[in-house]
């Protein structure tokens, strides 16, 4: 995506309207189409906001975090592919921030962070609420900008939006100091925005693109490996067109999926860790990989050098230093996905016209692992909800065109597993960060940025515990998300770890959320409190009546706890650090299981 500077009116041209810092970043971000901004005052960000309040063009949300606010903005663009913009103020407001920066940065979110300073007189003497979060920022940001002058904000504030949102998409940081903000100057728009050095390639070299339709061509085993890339570039329907015109089996990773349709008869599921056998067992035994918008992460590749041994690699990215960083491309492509898989189409066809990949042997090969391996869940023999159940029924009952925001964990991955996903931007969550608490002010954003879609949160009773102070948030701003507690009592992915590989010594897991007589806090409660509709869920023929109230109810929040069972795991499972052929091994053979 990219952002456009709308020139202001002829008048306003010829004789520049003075303005404050403050009012030149409202005016800023006025002119660049912003609508909806999510943050919390302080002292050193004052300024702007007095400006802000008479704005009729765009709606602040006062979030109860800073955290909440970034995430919030992070679940507005991956819902739509807008920027998502937060604000806080200098010191620990700034600092709140900077994990769901660090979330953004991982998982290319085109993410604004507006932050307030001391005056620039105090910088560096230690005054109250001075971090140099300029500083802090830069390894998590494509990059942070300090403003110390009001005539510099109509630039930085364009160039900070235009960064952002090209290219890789991805957080930038604007630091401006409180003097900046109250002193005036001239607010020229559009202004020049000079970026040396800074030119993202879409256009893939034409000879690269050849070599890759040509590998396609003479592949017996090809994969299409489709990472998150595919969904930021908004190349869904591009890929689309492309596996059905070469035939080739699909997989989508953890930030992927949604962007080619679970339905499609091609598409094998997710790879990796938790993985489907047969997306993983696919990539293992292919001849080509074409990767598209995709990192090689090691919940993907396990250890590197047992992943896909025997194929070739066609490396797709906008982001040049992604190309052969894990796994050397035989075919590196820089360039943005939606061109260069239209590209790769375009030539795959004009090669192909005479001849067709012979898959037939391939498919068969994979449709027995469907066969054999089918997605699935054991019943839980104590008594209490499976979880797997509960997030299949929220998507089977809800449908595809609803959103889906996850914390980590467990109910991550059963969210990834067990709902279905036709289109992209449907599915949000913390692939790389793995960002515990990112699920609810995510789904907050996702509900203000797209009002008339049903929003799910997937929470644990963990991350729920981490940002649920943004119920507060919901309620009074009139965005009736709903929220799903996968309640197992326990941080569950970590207890299943220690299952597994600590011989079951469940070290400080144990969250007294919902098993025997502890309940702390209660959760029913704890939404009656915030002004939500609370309802708990202990038995399976409640399930679905709970789910269906809960779409219904559009008047506030809504929050289920489902008390599940705590012994349910994540399969399959390849252990960390082991080759993707372990995803084979079944749950009886999870001693054997080693990390290395």
């Amino acid at each position: 995506m990219s952002t456009e500077l709308t020139p202001v009116p002829k008048s306003s041209l010829d004789e520049p309207e003075i303005l404050t810092g403050s009012g030149a970043i409202l005016r800023s971000l006025e002119h660049l189409g912003i609508k909806d901004v999510f943050g919390l005052p302080g002292g050193a960000i004052m300024p702007f906001y007095d400006e802000l309040m008479s704005s009729t063009a765009i709606r602040h949300i006062l979030v109860r975090h800073e955290q909440g606010a970034g995430h919030a903005a992070e679940g507005y663009a991956a819902s739509t592919g807008k920027l998502g913009v937060c604000i806080a103020t200098s010191g620990p407001g700034a600092t709140n921030l900077v994990t769901a920066i660090a979330d953004a940065h991982m998982d290319s979110v085109p993410l604004l962070a507006i932050t307030g300073q001391v005056f620039s007189t105090s910088m560096g003497t230690d005054a109250f609420q001075e971090v140099d979060i300029v500083g802090i920022t830069m390894p998590i940001t494509k990059h942070s900008f300090l403003v110390t002058r009001p005539e510099d904000v109509p630039a930085t504030i364009a160039a900070a939006v235009h960064i952002a949102t090209t290219g890789r998409p991805g957080p930038v940081l604007v630091d401006v100091t409180k003097d900046a903000q109250q002193n005036s100057a001239p607010f020229v728009w559009p202004p020049k925005v000079d970026l040396p050095g800074y030119r993202p390639v879409t256009k893939a070299h034409g000879k690269q693109i050849q070599a890759a339709a040509r590998l396609l061509l003479e592949a017996k085993r090809p994969v299409l490996y489709v990472g998150g890339g595919v969904i930021r570039a908004e190349a869904s329907a591009e890929l689309l067109v492309l596996a059905e015109t070469v035939g080739a089996p699909v997989v989508t990773t953890l930030m992927a999926r949604g962007a080619f349709p679970d339905s499609h008869k091609q598409h094998l599921g997710m790879p990796g860790m938790h993985g489907t056998v047969p997306a993983v067992l696919a990539i293992q035994e292919s001849d080509l990989l074409i990767s598209l918008g995709a990192r090689f992460d090691d919940r993907v590749t396990g250890k590197p050098s047992e992943f896909a041994p025997n194929a070739k690699v066609v490396h797709v990215d906008i982001d040049p230093a992604e190309i052969s960083k894990i796994r050397v491309a035989d075919v590196p492509i820089v360039g943005d996905a939606k061109d260069v898989i239209a590209d790769l189409t375009v030539a795959f066809r004009h090669i192909a016209k005479d001849t067709e990949p012979d898959l037939v042997e391939w498919w068969a090969r994979l449709d027995r692992l469907r066969e054999q391996y089918p997605l699935g869940y054991d019943e839980p023999t104590d008594g209490l909800l499976s979880p797997q159940y509960v997030i299949e029924r929220i998507g089977q009952i809800t449908g595809p065109e609803g959103i889906y925001a996850a914390g980590v964990g467990q109910h991550q991955m059963w969210a990834a597993q067990f709902i279905k996903y036709e289109r992209p931007n449907s599915w949000l969550n913390s692939g790389g960060a793995g960002t515990m608490g990112y699920g609810l002010p995510a789904a907050m954003g996702a509900k203000v940025a797209e009002p008339e879609r049903t929003v799910w949160a997937i929470d644990g009773d963990g991350c729920f515990q981490m940002t649920n102070q943004e119920l507060a948030t919901c309620t009074i701003n009139n965005i009736p998300i709903k929220v799903a507690i996968i309640n197992n009592s326990s941080l569950g992915m970590v207890r299943q770890w220690q299952t597994l590989f600590y011989e079951g010594r469940h070290s400080f897991t144990d969250l007294n959320t919902g098993h025997g007589t502890a309940m702390v806090p209660d959760f029913v409660k704890m939404a009656d409190a915030y002004g939500a509709l609370g309802i708990r869920v202990t038995k399976k023929e409640d399930v679905d009546a709970a789910i269906k109230l809960a779409n219904e109810t559009n008047d506030r929040p809504v929050v289920i706890d489902f008390i599940v069972s705590r012994d349910s795991m994540v399969w399959p499972m390849v252990p960390q650090g082991v080759g993707n052929s372990s995803v084979q091994y079944a749950r009886d053979h999870a001693p054997q299981w080693e990390e290395e």
